[in-house]
């Protein structure tokens, strides 16, 4: 049982991160292309206070466009945009491998930051992103997901991880929670006609604070490997800035990006009948009512 429930998540967490150091050992990162102006049109960046989602932020705005900051934290927020501005006169939320924690609501920490609390803006904002977008500029939602959503595994009896924590498997949870959401909400926008696009990115293993739960020897290790094979939080950043932005995604929903390419996300994601099942669990865990 331990086995199953602790030391497998585990492995498969780390078997994942080591496909991606190869891939990244011998594939240079992403290079943008040239991007449209985006002035007058309006982006939210959960996170977007460091690392990936400041980088995130900082790009768009380059672009023309206005950015809210979506944070915890007011004067992290007041930093990251006193930072904007300077660029501007020059020229994504996550956490991982914390212990078993829970918020206010009795709900687990990766699943609540990482998935819920993401599927609840985006449905909160669901009417909005409709009614702005159109058929050639469709409103856009791009979730950030990650490589470790190939180890995951959804229990939708235990989403809160109670009968045996695992913080690799709550993880990795919620990262598959995420794609499952993306391919489930782009199939009911397609179905309804809307001109709003939903796709999942996966950044590769970028040198952010996200690895500061890794145990001692990992961190050790990490550092010298982070400085060769680890993608920069600016490099990380641009799959979610093309895939907000790029013309040749306008219309596209429903994919898996990696290194700005479309990919084949994990088996699982692509369950319909999973799909369904927690998007229906996510509307009890936030408190909505389905529409």
């Amino acid at each position: 049982m331990w086995f199953v429930s602790v030391l497998l998540p585990l492995l498969r967490l780390y078997v994942c991160g080591i496909r991606v150091l190869w891939y990244q050992l011998f594939h240079r990162s992403f290079t943008l292309p040239v991007l449209p102006n985006q002035r007058g049109r309006v982006a939210i960046v959960t996170g977007g206070t460091r690392g990936m989602g400041l980088e995130t932020a900082k790009q768009l705005v380059r672009l023309g466009m206005h950015v809210i900051i979506a944070g915890n934290e007011t004067e992290e927020g007041l930093s990251a945009a006193q930072k904007m501005n300077d660029d501007r006169g020059e020229g994504q939320a996550g956490t991982m491998l914390v212990p078993e924690r829970q918020t206010e609501d009795g709900l687990e920490f990766h699943l609540c930051l990482n998935y819920l609390g993401h599927f609840l803006l985006t449905n909160l904002l669901l009417d909005l992103l409709k009614t702005s977008g159109r058929q050639g500029r469709c409103a856009r939602v791009v979730n950030m997901s990650s490589a470790t959503h190939y180890a995951g595994e959804v229990h939708l009896d235990d989403l809160n991880r109670r009968t045996c924590y695992s913080s690799h498997g709550a993880y990795s949870q919620s990262k598959l929670a995420l794609v499952l959401f993306t391919y489930r909400l782009q199939e009911l926008l397609t179905a309804g006609g809307f001109a709003v696009t939903a796709n999942a990115v996966d950044p590769g293993m970028v040198d952010t604070a996200l690895y500061d739960n890794l145990w001692t020897l990992a961190q050790v290790l990490k550092k010298p490997v982070a400085k060769v094979l680890f993608r920069t939080p600016a490099e990380g950043a641009s799959v979610s800035v093309y895939a907000a932005v790029a013309s040749d995604l306008e219309a596209v929903g429903g994919v898996y990006l990696y290194n700005g390419q479309k990919t084949q996300s994990s088996e699982l994601s692509y369950d319909q009948d999973l799909q369904t099942q927690l998007w229906t669990k996510s509307w009890e865990l936030v408190g909505l009512h389905q529409t």
